[in-house]
């Protein structure tokens, strides 16, 4: 039966191929005792752990490519440094040496503490780093239970594969790049978040936000993925199937044609020359204006520095995102649009800061 569900786009472009569908480490981990003799081989095992998903995120980092923004690399750097840090290590040692408890609980345990103090902070950006620690969590996890730490590739078909998860970490999209899967969607996210970011940068048609697609979408189904307007097609009937196909096709001579003419002048007939300027909502969409051509920002959306967080941007901020767009165009024009808000655009933390 054919179905339709609607998320958030966040990288635009058409993806026609078979759902693969991945999962996380459950975080319902098992809970037993560790006999006394059995507790050093338990602590070599956690060790061990960590530095396999270190070893994995470093080897992440060698698949980067070169032309990549500098975002891959910070990301990368952000879950080693979680892991190196003995606030997610030390306790669960205590915990298997004074407890006997397997490996999987303690780290389980100490997450739980971690994201409990996190829930404290007022500071949304720091809040949002809930999210790397359960990323860095469930990484060591796969370790412990000898799961692979990487997206398991459909043998024979990645490019035409269509992830389907509840949730995709920064250090998995990277993996995009080395597999070439058509496209990925996933129950969370949002339009600015880490992942978001990175599928913009690799020019993957992506969509996020669509609460359940892991749940109703079966492996190996066929799907539409128009991450333009935010659909995902299920089960397309023949005459779907032939339209999005037609409009991929489409699409595609128009990106080669686009992609042919982008260094040439864009002058008219009577001579007069044109400047085409890109917009953008994020600094990281810089990637894809220095690909493109651009000769100017037309507009740098800045409401987009507010959506999509529980506090507001402060000066700082907002003038480091200002400043970057302007090096990076190296004395190009840039038009920065002053907060476009309104019905369909609210942003949270106001309240707050005005008490």
């Amino acid at each position: 039966m054919s179905f339709t569900m609607h998320g958030i786009g966040v990288s635009g472009g058409i993806a026609i191929g078979f759902a693969h569908l991945i999962s996380h480490a459950t975080l319902e981990v098992a809970h037993y005792v560790v006999p006394k003799h059995q507790v050093t081989e338990e602590l070599t095992r956690f060790d061990a752990a960590i530095e396999a998903a270190a070893s994995e995120l470093e080897a992440l980092r060698v698949n980067i490519p070169p032309a990549a923004p500098p975002e891959f690399d910070a990301f990368l750097d952000l879950h080693l440094m979680i892991l190196a840090d003995s606030t997610l290590s030390k306790v669960p040692r205590q915990l298997i040496e004074n407890q006997q408890c397997n490996a999987e609980w303690a780290l389980k345990l100490q997450m739980d503490a971690l994201l409990e103090q996190f829930d404290q902070i007022e500071d949304g950006y720091l809040q949002e780093r809930k999210a790397d620690v359960i990323q860095v969590v469930e990484r060591v996890l796969k370790a412990l239970l000898g799961q692979p730490g990487y997206i398991p590739v459909p043998i024979g078909r990645e490019e035409n594969s269509i992830l389907v998860a509840h949730d995709l970490s920064p250090a998995d999209v990277i993996q995009f790049k080395q597999y070439h899967f058509a496209s990925f969607v996933t129950d969370l996210g949002g339009a600015t978040s880490h992942t978001a970011i990175i599928a913009r940068s690799l020019n993957i048609p992506s969509i996020v936000a669509l609460h359940n697609a892991r749940q109703l979408i079966q492996e190996n189904e066929l799907l539409i993925v128009d991450g333009t307007q935010g659909v995902v097609i299920v089960s397309p009937d023949t005459r779907v199937l032939a339209e999005y196909r037609l409009r991929q096709h489409e699409l595609n001579l128009e990106r080669q044609k686009l992609k042919r003419l982008r260094t040439t002048r864009a002058t008219t007939l009577d001579g007069v020359d044109i400047e085409l300027h890109a917009n953008i909502e994020l600094p990281e969409d810089m990637e894809q204006v220095r690909e493109s051509g651009a000769t100017g920002i037309g507009l740098f959306r800045s409401e987009f520095l507010f959506l999509n967080r529980d506090d507001l941007p402060n000066e700082d901020e907002q003038f480091e995102a200002y400043r970057k767009v302007a090096v990076d165009m190296e004395g190009m024009p840039v038009t920065i649009r002053t907060l476009d808000l309104g019905a369909d655009k609210q942003i949270n933390g106001v309240e707050r800061v005005a008490t």
